[in-house]
This record gives C-alpha cells, sequence and structure tokens, in this order.
C-alpha cells in the first residue's frame, strides 16, 4: 500500500490526475476486500462456535465472549466510514453465510467430540438452519442497536442458545 500511495503522490505533482484517481480507485478495492475478509473471519469464528453450541447444547464463558466478541468486531468492521451505510447490507448475508458456514464446518470436526467427526458427517449432524439463523439474529442486532446498547442486548439474545439458561 506504501508503493500505491508515493505513485499517488507521482501522478497528482506530475499532473496524471486520471492515473492517480486510477491508483485511488485501486486502494478503495483493496481496502473493501480486506474489511469484507475480516468480516467473514469473524463470521467463521462465530458459526463454528454456535456449531459447538448446537452439537453440545452447552455454553461456557469462552464461547460467550468469542460469540459476542465476534458480533461487536463484525459491527465495527461492517459500517462504513459515513456511519450510514453497510459494506454488507442486512439483506445481503445468505452467500456469505453460505460459504462461511462450509468453513466453519470444517474447522468445528477438529474441535468436536475429540475431532473425531469427519466435515461431511458433522454437516450432517448440524442443524443447518439453525445455526444459520441463530447467527442471523445475532448479526441482525448489529443493524438495529449501536454499539453502545448492542452489548447488553447480546446477553439477552445469547440466553436463548441451547445450555445458556445453565450457563446464565
Amino acid at each position: 500500500m506504501t508503493q500505491e500511495l508515493t505513485d499517488i503522490r507521482t501522478c497528482i505533482l506530475e499532473g496524471r490526475y486520471n492515473e492517480a484517481l486510477m491508483l485511488v480507485d485501486e486502494l478503495e478495492g483493496m481496502s473493501k476486500k480486506a474489511i469484507l475478509q475480516n468480516i467473514e473471519s469473524f463470521l467463521v469464528r462465530m458459526l463454528v462456535l454456535l456449531i459447538k453450541n448446537k452439537i453440545s447444547e452447552s455454553m461456557n464463558n469462552l464461547w460467550y465472549a468469542s460469540i459476542r466478541d465476534s458480533v461487536l468486531k463484525i459491527q465495527g468492521l461492517n459500517l462504513k466510514e459515513d456511519k450510514t451505510s453497510y459494506y454488507i447490507k442486512q439483506n445481503e448475508w445468505d452467500d456469505c453465510m453460505e460459504m462461511a458456514f462450509l468453513d466453519a464446518i470444517f474447522i468445528a470436526s477438529g474441535e468436536v467430540l475429540d475431532g473425531r467427526v469427519h466435515p461431511v458427517k458433522l454437516e450432517k449432524m448440524v442443524d443447518k438452519t439453525a445455526v444459520v439463523q441463530a447467527a442471523t439474529q445475532l448479526l441482525n442486532l448489529t443493524y438495529e442497536h449501536s454499539s453502545r446498547t448492542i452489548r447488553g442486548v447480546l446477553m439477552e439474545e445469547m440466553s436463548t442458545l441451547p445450555g445458556a439458561e445453565d450457563w446464565k
């Protein structure tokens, strides 16, 4: 990225404004791609934990903290600089969720039942609809609540997950 900024400076100083604008567009694209990759990473982490939660029907402090952190990070990353629009709109999660779920199954297969379940078998064991629905409900909170109010709401929403009644 440093080289691109140097190139932009050079283009501006030399009066090559169209070339400078093309480089700015390229940087914007790189930035957006990095943000989307980070969002996807936190989504996969959240889905892994929701899969583990559904399989074990239990909740613990580490899982709660990691799910909470994932939701908060997604909220922060997804909100654009203008603080009024999003990289992924509320109704645009389906494709991202599908790919993230598949990745989460592979990761979770190494973490549930002592890592003895093949990813294909785990996928058949897991109620995908329930996991995706839980993830979607948590993601929807990021659009409905500010970064201040979401923290309290997350505790309440996560208390509805399997095993959370004993944990809370």
